[in-house]
């Protein structure tokens, strides 16, 4: 497998995760969503490993990188879920274009991956200002709306942690065992999860819904996250999170065209903003040096 083909499918998945978020938990509820996306997951990857015969590691290295994974994701997923409640699809995808930085500033103080250079700290500067454009243009939104955005963040930070986390401990399991074995830690956590919000199957099952949790649980969570550690394991961490550069606009188009979500300009830019900060951050000093020459 090529690392562009990687990188252009993870676009086009997390492009439209967002909004398959927001319908799948429609009418069943955002804990009971995100449980049978995940065991969906879990069950195709018992499949998929035993169709092509794919070992599944338990060395030390190994068992360490599915708890490392599993507790990033549960952390991450149960508030997306939740906080997808009260914000749009849109504010979704443009919350999570801050995990390159965040990831990148993980990777300088755990990883040593990177140096702390002006044009960095000016991308970093310029990530937060569109973040406290974006946030001002969310406030207000609706009842919820400031939990929301605060969940949506603390998701961010914990997916991006976890990205550094999985490249330090190196290990070097085929993509889709790691993926099972991330799943399979995440999934008791978000079987308690379910308990604890609402602990009883839906009386109904909406099409749209259940639509949307198979494509989540087939694309998003299998497919999706396999192709993110085979990522990880090819590339610079900062470097993986680079596919949130496309995301938020794609997302919210996406949100405005299929879902009638409004995007007020303070969101459009705020977008801009924290979009131009990952290019200054991934790309500053290679334009200073050509400016130079």
């Amino acid at each position: 497998m090529s690392v562009p083909f990687a990188f252009v499918s993870i676009i086009l998945i997390w492009s439209t995760t967002p909004l398959a978020i927001k319908w799948s938990a429609l009418g069943i509820g955002f804990s009971f969503a995100v449980f049978s996306r995940m065991t969906i997951g879990v069950l195709l990857c018992i499949v998929l490993l035993a169709i092509f015969r794919i070992r599944f590691p338990l060395h030390s290295k190994a068992r360490r990188a599915y708890l490392a994974g599993g507790l990033s994701m549960f952390a991450a997923m149960v508030l997306t879920y939740w906080s997808s409640q009260f914000i749009s699809s849109g504010m979704i995808a443009v919350l999570f274009g801050l995990s390159p930085l965040i990831t990148s500033l993980g990777a300088m103080m755990w990883l040593k991956e990177e140096s702390f250079t002006p044009a960095k700290l000016a991308g970093m500067v310029l990530g937060l200002m569109g973040l406290w454009l974006v946030f001002r243009g969310g406030l207000g939104l609706g009842e919820g709306s400031t939990a929301g955005l605060l969940a949506l963040f603390a998701a961010v930070v914990a997916q991006s942690l976890g990205l550094v986390w999985i490249k330090r401990i190196g290990d070097d399991s085929p993509p889709l065992a790691t993926t099972l074995g991330t799943l399979a830690v995440a999934l008791p956590l978000f079987c308690g999860a379910w308990l604890l919000a609402d602990g009883r199957l839906p009386d109904a099952m909406p099409e749209r819904a259940v639509a949307a949790t198979v494509y989540l649980g087939t694309f998003g969570s299998v497919l999706g996250f396999a192709l993110y550690y085979y990522l990880i394991k090819h590339t610079e961490a900062g470097r993986v999170a680079l596919i949130t550069l496309v995301t938020p606009v794609m997302a919210l188009l996406l949100g405005h065209a299929l879902n009638d979500e409004a995007v007020l300009p303070q969101v459009w830019l705020g977008t801009a903003s924290i979009l131009l900060g990952l290019c200054l951050h991934q790309w500053g000093e290679r334009w200073v040096r050509a400016l130079v020459k």
